[in-house]
């Protein structure tokens, strides 16, 4: 089972995009709020995939991704309360609020995962 790490910089929606994932039977190894805790996390904790908030209160989750990523890609898909121009190349952008079933979509997207 995939680990999912959450970066999101208002706890609420981090803890229940945390309990839609595990609804989804999916399994979150940590949520993270800002753009240092992002980077300490996933180096500690090599999830399998992230997802993060692409706008941080004093950060970026972009910035947070490219940092990363210096050391091994990680898939990830961005999410944001506002259009933003073109994100990442290859990281999908879910615009909030999304439901589960656009979640999942990006997922199974993001990890080649079949529809079933």
């Amino acid at each position: 089972m995939p680990q999912i790490l959450i970066v999101e910089d208002d706890k609420l929606i981090g803890t229940l995009l945390a309990a839609m994932l595990e609804g989804m039977d999916l399994q979150v190894c940590a949520i993270e709020t800002t753009q240092l805790g992002a980077v300490e996390a996933a180096l500690r904790l090599r999830p399998d995939m992230m997802i993060v908030d692409a706008k941080l209160d004093g950060g970026s989750g972009i910035a947070a991704m490219e940092e990363i990523e210096r050391h091994g890609k990680v898939p990830h898909i961005f999410m944001s309360g506002e259009r933003l121009g073109a994100g990442r190349k290859g990281a999908p952008m879910l615009m909030k609020p999304f439901s589960q079933e656009q979640l999942n979509g990006a997922i199974r997207l993001l990890l080649q995962v079949p529809a079933v």
